[in-house]
């Protein structure tokens, strides 16, 4: 289980997209996540007129290390909302007893 998931809104921490927020859109094996609107590169794209791609400079959204994010808690800082740190717990007993995540700074639940 991986304490950054896809649909999660995160916050930069570190880097030249410091402090800017986004929900991540792909979560890669090799501990990078891809964040929507952020990371942004140039990419020149050859046309392809059998599939209907134009060619030219396309932006796209490259990925970032999961140390450089950190998950975005709405309800940290007086409900401003803040980047928080996540643990794992277990809640349930017997066999519906399940891992989930939850927020380091206020023991809330991430996941519901």
């Amino acid at each position: 289980m991986r304490k950054i998931r896809k649909g999660d809104d995160v916050v930069v921490i570190t880097g030249k997209e410091k402090g800017r927020h986004g929900t991540v859109i792909q979560v890669l094996a090799d501990d990078r996540v891809v964040v929507e609107g952020l990371n942004l590169a140039k990419k020149h794209q050859r046309g392809n007129p059998n599939a209907g791609v134009a060619g030219g400079i396309i932006e796209k959204e490259m990925p970032l290390q999961f140390s450089n994010v950190a998950l975005w808690n709405p309800s940290r800082n007086k409900g401003a909302g803040g980047p928080d740190r996540v643990g794992f717990k277990f809640v349930g007993e017997g066999e519906v007893r399940r891992k989930v995540r939850y927020y380091k700074s206020n023991q809330e639940l991430v996941d519901r």
